[in-house]
C-alpha cells in the first residue's frame, strides 16, 4: 500500500471520528470550551485594536493565526457561527496532522493518529493544540526527510504559536551538526529564530510591556489541579486529612500543606528530564529512531512534570508518539488519552471538588505519562543502530 494510499484512508478516518465527537456517548459530555476567549480575541482584531497593546492576550502572537481563522467563515457577533466555524479549522488542522505522520510511521501507528479524537474526547472541538500539533510534527518529519530549511521555518512558526515546540530545538541542532556539520547546524538554528522573531519583534516593538506579561502570567502560574504535583498532594490529601484549598486564576489550582513546594519541584523535575532527554540523545549515534524517540521525550517531558498540565496538552503528543516504534509507547499513550477523556469536561467539576474516585483517575493518567517519558529515554539496545 502506497504512503498516499495509507494517508487517504487515515483522513477519512479522521474525520469520520471527528463527526462521531458530536454522536453518542460523546454527545452527552458536557464541554467546557476556550472558543469564547479566542472569539473576544479576533472581534477585538477585527475592531482595530492592537493585541497586547490595546487588550491581553495570554498566548504568544502565533497563536492569533487560528484564532482568527474563523472570522474568515462566521458572521461577527455570533458564537454559534464562530464556534461552527472553529471546529472546521482545527478538523483541517487535524487532517495537516494525519498526512504528515502518514510520510513517516506505518499504517497502524497513523491510524492510531486518526482515531484519536475518539480516545481524547471533545476538548479537541475547541481549543487551537492541534494546529501546534500539526506544526510541530511537521517540522520533526521534515528533519527525517532531510527537508533543514522547511524543518526550521515550520518549527520557529510553531514556537511562535505556543512556545513547547522549542523543546525539539536542541535535539534538531544535534541532529544537523552530526550529520551535516557545524555551519549547516548554526544556519538551521538561525532560521528557526529568524522566523519566532518575525513573529514576535512587531508586538514587541508596538507593546513590549503586554508582550511581557504574556509570558510572566505563564511562568507565574500556581500549581495546576491535573498537574503531577497536585494529583500527588489531593492523594496525600485524601489519605492523611491534610489541608488543600482549590483556588481560580486562569486555570483551577490547589494552595495549602505542600503546594508551594509542589510547584517547585514540579519546575525543577521538568528541566531535569529535559536535560536528560536532550543529553541522552547528543551522546547516542544520530538515527532516524532516536531523532523521533527522543523528540517525543522532550515533549512528554514538560506536560508530565511541568507545574501546568491542561487536557490538552495531550494533543501535543497525538502525533509524536507513534511515529515511535514501540507498541508498549502507543499502548500508554492511549491510556493517556482515554484516562483525560474519563475526567475531562463530564467529570472536571467533580475532580475540582475533589471527589475522590476521579481524582484516582488523574494521578494514574500523570503516572502513565512519567512511565512513557521513562520508556523513551530507556531505549533498547537494538535501537541504538539504524
Amino acid at each position: 500500500m502506497t504512503r498516499a494510499a495509507v494517508a487517504a484512508g487515515a483522513i477519512c478516518v479522521f474525520l469520520g471520528s471527528w463527526v462521531l465527537l458530536h454522536q453518542i456517548w460523546y454527545a452527552n459530555a458536557g464541554e467546557i470550551v476556550d472558543t469564547p476567549g479566542y472569539e473576544a480575541y479576533a472581534d477585538s482584531i477585527v475592531a482595530g485594536k492592537v493585541p497586547y497593546r490595546d487588550f491581553s492576550v495570554e498566548y504568544p502572537p502565533g497563536a492569533l493565526l487560528p484564532m482568527l481563522a474563523p472570522r474568515l467563515t462566521a458572521p461577527s457577533g455570533d458564537f454559534g457561527a464562530y464556534g461552527h466555524s472553529f471546529e472546521k479549522w482545527m478538523a483541517g488542522a487535524g487532517v495537516l496532522m494525519v498526512a504528515v505522520v502518514a510520510l513517516w510511521a506505518s499504517p497502524l501507528r497513523t491510524l492510531l493518529v486518526a482515531v484519536s479524537p475518539l480516545l481524547l474526547g471533545n476538548l479537541m472541538l475547541s481549543r487551537f493544540d492541534l494546529w501546534v500539533a500539526a506544526l510541530t510534527v511537521g517540522a520533526l518529519v521534515a528533519l527525517l526527510l532531510e527537508r533543514r530549511s522547511t524543518s526550521a521555518v515550520v518549527l520557529g512558526a510553531a514556537i511562535a504559536t505556543k512556545l513547547f515546540p522549542a523543546v525539539l530545538a536542541p535535539i534538531g541542532l544535534v541532529w544537523i551538526w552530526r550529520r551535516h556539520g557545524r555551519r549547516a547546524a548554526l544556519t538551521w538554528a538561525g532560521l528557526v529564530v529568524a522566523v519566532s522573531a518575525a513573529v514576535f519583534l512587531p508586538f514587541a516593538a508596538i507593546a513590549p510591556r503586554g508582550l511581557e506579561h504574556s509570558f510572566t502570567s505563564q511562568l507565574d502560574r500556581p500549581l495546576q489541579i491535573e498537574s503531577l504535583g497536585a494529583a500527588a498532594l489531593i492523594a496525600v490529601h485524601h489519605a492523611f486529612g491534610t489541608r488543600l484549598h482549590v483556588f481560580t486564576t486562569m486555570s483551577q489550582n490547589v494552595s495549602g500543606t505542600g503546594a508551594h513546594a509542589a510547584a517547585v519541584i514540579s519546575s525543577v523535575l521538568q528541566v531535569a528530564a529535559l536535560l536528560l532527554a536532550w543529553i541522552a540523545y547528543a551522546r547516542g549515534p544520530q538515527t532516524r529512531e532516536r531523532l523521533v524517540r527522543y523528540s517525543a521525550a522532550a515533549v512528554v517531558a514538560f506536560v508530565a512534570f511541568g507545574k501546568v498540565l491542561s487536557p490538552q496538552y495531550l494533543v501535543w503528543l497525538i502525533p509524536l508518539v507513534p511515529l515511535v516504534r514501540s507498541r508498549v509507547a502507543q499502548l500508554l499513550l492511549v491510556a493517556g488519552l482515554v484516562l483525560t477523556q474519563i475526567e475531562f469536561p463530564a467529570r472536571y467539576w467533580k475532580f475540582v471538588a475533589l471527589q475522590p474516585g476521579i481524582t484516582t483517575v488523574v494521578l494514574w493518567r500523570d503516572v502513565v505519562l512519567v512511565l512513557l517519558f521513562a520508556l523513551l529515554v530507556a531505549e533498547p539496545r537494538r535501537e541504538r543502530v539504524e
